[in-house]
């Protein structure tokens, strides 16, 4: 059955294309440990072009950096508490000592919540038989949030739910 074929291949592209994700949004991780503000951000969007690149591969989709650039801008721009808390984060790394420690709680958290949102955006978008010249980014703007939203809750809740056992092994370290 061709529509059952169909199916399949759609099911192995998404497969794919959300391994090819799982690796940049580790990799976007890394993000955090660069020194110097802004440059972070820079670096970011430079592995999120590289993810943008390798998913629309899978689906077959054009790719032009000089386009896709500013969809991925576009997207990210759209979201005003994203971008709020993206460039504090950023910025907060001038402070001495306790900015650096909190860029290095806080970028992690950013750097992966947001590059797994673009990714899962442009996998719907190209799953769903879509190109870079038919992305709406006001569109896709949403969904972009929710999910951010969503990954950004869930690194706070892994970030809390560790420090008890973290606290708990280190007490019973200094019981022994």
């Amino acid at each position: 059955d061709g529509n059952t074929d169909s199916l399949v291949d759609q099911s192995a592209l998404n497969q794919t294309a959300n391994t090819i994700l799982r690796s940049y949004t580790v990799a976007s991780t890394g993000i955090a440990f660069i020194p110097v503000p802004l440059i972070d951000i820079a670096a970011l969007t430079g592995i999120q072009l590289s993810m943008a690149q390798q998913i629309a591969k899978v689906y077959n989709v054009p790719f032009k950096k000089a386009v896709v650039r500013p969809v991925i801008t576009a997207l990210v721009g759209g979201s005003a508490p994203f971008l709020a808390t993206r460039s504090a984060s950023s910025l907060v790394q001038l402070v001495p000592v306790v900015g650096t420690v909190a860029a290095l709680l806080t970028q992690p958290a950013l750097a992966s919540a947001s590059t797994y949102a673009i990714g899962k955006v442009f996998i719907k978008h190209f799953s769903n038989g879509g190109t870079f010249a038919d992305f709406d980014p006001i569109h896709a703007q949403s969904l972009f949030n929710r999910i951010f939203k969503k990954k950004t809750e869930e690194s706070e809740s892994a970030s809390e739910s560790t420090t008890p056992k973290e606290e708990t092994a280190t007490q019973e370290t200094a019981a022994a």
